[in-house]
């Protein structure tokens, strides 16, 4: 590890409380020789304090560290997988949650060969059937629809989606007896959001956060981002309440043609 990550990632170890050399020693991975010359600038810096063999943030340390620590942690989400965030449309997002990126936390990246296209996001919608209920918004018509939400009924799954103008035509036409019956169907709500939707998917029950982001140039590749921490589905269910109440609910209208009803406030 570098000198400059040994100096931040101990302040960010001693923003939690007071340590001792071995515990900082473990914690940073690393051994004195490295350390004690990072110590001392810190000391000379009047950032740290030393009693004994334990270390703490001085009053002028912890102010250092509280402005500094937002930034410091959203670079080491970003860092994590920087070829990838760096590649993709992140306007979806609105600015305030875009700015709390970082609590989606380790999410992994995954990278699907050809012959796993097919059977992508199995291990979300498996889990998904241990789960009360499932939210997404979606441009993307998944081939295996039918049988998914089949699944999802059977086990008594609440679904809630929202989908793109287009995707609601599609399913008129191509798949209108199919989709009435989901419609009739209690544990299932849709809605239609009309704006643009720069994202493939977007999809999350108790205990995953699925995304399946587009690059900057508007194409999909087979890659997308799987969460599991509960920090991870608040962010998501505030993103999903944000495109919620843009939309519209998606009813069936007693001559069999859907309607699109306002939303109640």
């Amino acid at each position: 590890m570098c000198s400059s990550h040994l100096k931040k990632n101990m302040l960010m170890i001693l923003q939690e409380g007071s340590q001792d050399m071995e515990t900082l020693l473990t914690l940073l991975d690393t051994n004195r020789q490295s350390l004690l010359p990072q110590i001392k600038i810190l000391k000379d810096h009047h950032l740290i304090d030393q009693y004994d063999d334990t270390y703490e943030l001085t009053t002028i340390g912890k102010l250092v560290v509280d402005e500094t620590s937002p930034a410091i942690k959203l670079m080491d989400f970003l860092d994590a997988d920087i070829n990838y965030w760096g590649t993709r449309n992140l306007d979806f997002i609105p600015s305030l949650l875009l700015s709390r990126i970082k609590e989606l936390g380790n999410c992994r990246i995954v990278n699907l060969t050809l012959t796993e296209l097919n059977e992508m996001d199995k291990e979300f919608y498996r889990a998904a059937q241990e789960s009360e209920a499932m939210y997404g918004i979606t441009s993307y018509f998944h081939p295996n629809f039918q049988e998914l939400f089949s699944i999802m009924s059977e086990k008594g799954l609440k679904v809630d989606f929202i989908i793109c103008k287009d995707l609601l035509d599609k399913l008129q036409t191509d798949y209108f007896k199919e989709f009435q019956a989901l419609l009739k169907n209690e544990l299932f709500n849709f809605s239609v959001y009309e704006g643009k939707l720069n994202f493939m998917s977007f999809m999350f029950h108790d205990n995953h956060l699925m995304m399946h982001l587009l690059n900057k140039t508007g194409n999909f590749d087979n890659r997308y981002i799987l969460c599991e921490n509960e920090k991870a589905i608040k962010w998501a269910n505030e993103l999903f309440q944000y495109y919620k109440q843009n939309s519209r609910p998606i009813t069936e209208s007693i001559n069999t043609d859907l309607a699109i009803e306002p939303q109640k406030a």
